[in-house]
This record gives structure tokens, sequence and C-alpha cells, in this order.
């Protein structure tokens, strides 16, 4: 039997205050344990209950975090600054004094295609990336390989253009195109994610330069995307805050630009986020509004979004809904036309559409008893048409195909193909690929009575510490 919540004295000093306030809204999701909020907002379990007692001091990203899960209305962040402002303000200028000035904080407009409603509330100003990070951003001028050093620690910060121009554009584009190239074929950790970070602050500061009216649009555009490939690393990487921070930008870039394309895309990544994360609910909404006027998005875009939908209502193990978003998914992508889509999307090919729809019917497989086969011919399609130019995506559909098996089918072909994602994961800087390996070594568990199975959980142990 569950021990009673301590009783709160919210009197006793303002860190009581803030966690009382932190457990009247917890407490208004009837049934939400501090053992189940820690995981939906990426701390254990334990920093919940202490922060509820006055014991621990909250983080301001966190208070965010909580924000947004709870749906105060962003309460928690303005008692934040009102219980632990102060004295982390006093932190950060005394760091800001050793040094020296920091990055400021991004601003972006208001998007006008829907109006604020349809997009979560966004701060007056985001919070920097990184801002130690990117103290040293380069200008990304060129990419010879002699210039690599120069780009991940650069003696000084760039000069801006005094006007945005052609060129400034093309690279923004060159520079989502390399991003995007590398995470899919390496993982979104290491270098890879720092590039991108240093990348992205670069390109928010273009977004304060003077800027022909003609060439607005444009440049938006291009900032949006490098958001949308910068925070796909970011979520590779598990950097969560960082990675929110820059679909956030993307969207509204997004909005402002009136790009109906991008933004979809910005929402289908925002909404794999939060179901990554635990909360399918978020991730539904999310790709609903994504779906907004779907009449102006290509079959691809919206094959990608009921994919995103499909995932969402996997995770809440709802077979009925599942299957519908897997069927409009199809549907949809049974109508795709290469030569309408942007050239951001032509990775949403076979393979990667019959991998994201598969991934839905897993959870139904594992959870709710239903066919696995569904599940395992769209992993193995998945499998067969990704090259080497999308490594992870192959590693993962194979990672999570070898659970399937192991968990309800032949366990000696499961090692088989265990083995095989192996040889992909083992090359990658991906946390999430990570954590598809630590679910197969548990399947892999349960049949200790195999040598071979014991053989598989020490590769994969040994892959994850190395």
């Amino acid at each position: 039997m569950p021990q009673p919540e301590k009783v709160l004295n919210p009197d006793g000093s303002p860190e009581e205050w803030f966690g009382a306030e932190l457990r009247y809204w917890r407490k208004r999701r009837p049934g939400l344990r501090a053992a189940q909020l820690g995981p939906m907002v990426q701390v254990s379990p334990d920093v919940i209950s202490k922060i509820e007692k006055g014991q621990y001091k909250c983080r301001r990203d966190l208070a965010e975090r909580l924000d947004a899960v709870l749906e105060t209305g962003g309460v928690l962040t303005r008692a934040w600054g009102m219980v632990f402002g102060d004295a982390d303000k006093k932190r950060r200028d005394a760091d800001s004094d050793r040094k020296g000035a920091v990055v400021g904080t991004v601003q972006v407009h208001q998007g006008r295609m829907l109006g604020r409603e349809t997009g979560d509330p966004l701060p007056e100003s985001l919070p920097p990336v990184d801002r130690r990070a990117f103290l040293a951003a380069t200008s990304l001028a060129a990419f010879a390989p002699i210039d690599l050093a120069r780009l991940v620690a650069p003696t000084a910060p760039p000069e801006l253009p005094k006007r945005i121009r052609p060129t400034e554009l093309d690279q923004l584009r060159l520079v989502a195109d390399y991003i995007h190239r590398w995470d899919n074929a390496q993982g979104g950790g290491g270098l890879v994610g720092d590039f991108a970070s240093r990348s992205m602050e670069w390109a928010v500061r273009l977004l304060s330069v003077d800027c022909p009216e003609h060439l607005r649009p444009e440049l938006l555009g291009h900032v949006a995307r490098l958001g949308i490939v910068v925070g796909a690393t970011h979520f590779d990487a598990y950097s969560h805050d960082h990675a929110r921070v820059a679909f956030k930008i993307s969207s509204e870039c997004a909005e402002e630009a009136g790009d109906w394309w991008l933004r979809a895309k910005t929402f289908s990544f925002l909404s794999r986020q939060a179901t990554w994360l635990g909360d399918p609910d978020e991730g539904l909404t999310y790709a609903e509004k994504g779906l907004v006027r779907s009449d102006r998005l290509t079959p691809t875009i919206q094959a990608m979004l009921h994919s995103a939908r499909a995932r969402a209502f996997g995770k809440m193990h709802d077979v009925q809904g599942t299957l519908a978003a897997v069927g409009a998914a199809d549907d949809a992508f049974a109508r795709s036309n290469p030569a309408e889509d942007p050239a951001w999307m032509r990775y949403y090919d076979e393979a990667q559409h019959h991998g994201d729809t598969a991934h839905a019917l897993f959870d139904l497989a594992i959870h709710k008893d239903q066919d696995p086969g569904r599940a395992a011919r769209r992993f193995a399609t998945a499998v067969a048409g990704h090259s080497d130019d999308y490594a992870r995506s192959r590693g993962i559909s194979r990672t999570k195909l070898a659970s399937l098996v192991m968990a309800k089918g032949d366990p000696m072909q499961a090692i088989a193909i265990g083995h095989q994602a192996l040889d992909d994961v083992g090359r990658l800087t991906s946390l999430r690929a990570a954590e598809d390996l630590k679910e197969l070594r548990r399947f892999a568990g349960q049949h200790r009575t195999l040598e071979e199975a014991a053989h598989l959980r020490q590769r994969i142990t040994a892959t994850l510490q190395a």
C-alpha cells in the first residue's frame, strides 16, 4: 500500500511554497503520482518529491517542462522567478563577469498563419540553446576539411553581415543539408551535435540582420528548416530542452514565412518527441496541429503526420486509433508524388514510411497481443530499403525487429537479427538507438537458458559501454 504523502508547509520558506504549488498542480491531474511525473519531465521521481518538500532547488528549465506537462499556463515558471530568480541572476552575473558577455536571448516573430492559438505559447524570449557553446559561433563560410577545427572551436565570434544577401541563404541551405546527412548516417551526438548547435545560433543571429523584404520569407524558411534538422539532432542525443527550443524557433519562422510544409514538419517532430518522452497525448495534439489545412500539404507530408499520429496511438495502446492512423498514413503515401514534395522530404520514402508505421504496430503487438507479423513485415521493408546514408534508421528498425521476434517469435532468428543491428548501431552516436538496444537486451533476458542470447546481451552491454 502506498505511503500517504507528507503534509506540506507552504509558509515555511519560499522553497516550500514553490513545492506546495507544484503539488497543487500535480494533484489537478487525478491519480498523477510523483513517480509518474518524474519521467514525464526527464527527472527522477525522487527529484519531484524533494522539490515538493522544499528540499531541492528546481531548475528553470525543469519548471518550464512542469508547466508544459501540467498545463499550468506558465505558473511554475513565474513562481520560479520569484523564488529562485534573484539568486540565479546573481550567479549568472558572476559567471558573466568571469567568462565575458553571453549571447542574448532569441527573439522570434508572431505567427501569421493561424494566430497564436495554433501553437503552444512561447515566452517573450526563448533561452539560448547553449550560451557558452555558442560564444564562438562560426560564419560557416567554407566547408573544406581544414576548416572543421575552426568550426568547432573558433577563436572569436563572427561578424554578422550588414545586410542579408543570397549568399547567406545558400549557406543556410548547405548547412542544413550537411547536418541532415551527418545526423542520419552517424547519429546526433558528438561533433555532429556540436556543429548543429553552433549553426543554429548563427542562423538565429541572422534574423536580426537587415534583410530586403523580398528575401525575408526565404530567410525565415531556411532558418525554419535548419531548426528542424538541428532539433532532430538534439532529440537524437537526448538534449530535449535544446531540441524544443530549435523546434519552437522553427515553427515560429515557418508561420511567419507562411510555409505550411515546414510548419507541418516541425509539428511532426514535436509530436514524435513528446511521444518518445512518454506523453503520447501531447504527441497526438501536435500531429493534429500539423494536419490543420491538410489540403495545403502534399500527400507525403500528410503520410508523415498520420504516421506520427499512429505512433502516439500505439503508445496509448489504442488498437482502433492506431490501425486507423496507419491506414490513413498508407492511403496518403499511396498518393505520394516525389515531384510535388520539397527537396527536404526526399528522405520520406517507402523505407521510412514502413519503419515509422511499424513502430506504432510494434506497441500493439507487444502490449495488446495484436498480430506481430504486421509490424515485422514493415520493419523488414524498412531495413531492406535504407541505404548507408540512413544507417541510424536502418539500425533502429533492425533492433526493433529483433526485439519483436525475440518477444513473439523464434529467439534464434531474433539473435541473428540483433547481431546485424549491432553492426549498424555500434558505429552511431545515437541515444535513441542505444535505448532500443537496452530494450532488446531486456527481451533477450527472457531466454536465459540460451547461451546465444547471453552472448547477444553481453555484446549489447559492451556496445553501450563503448
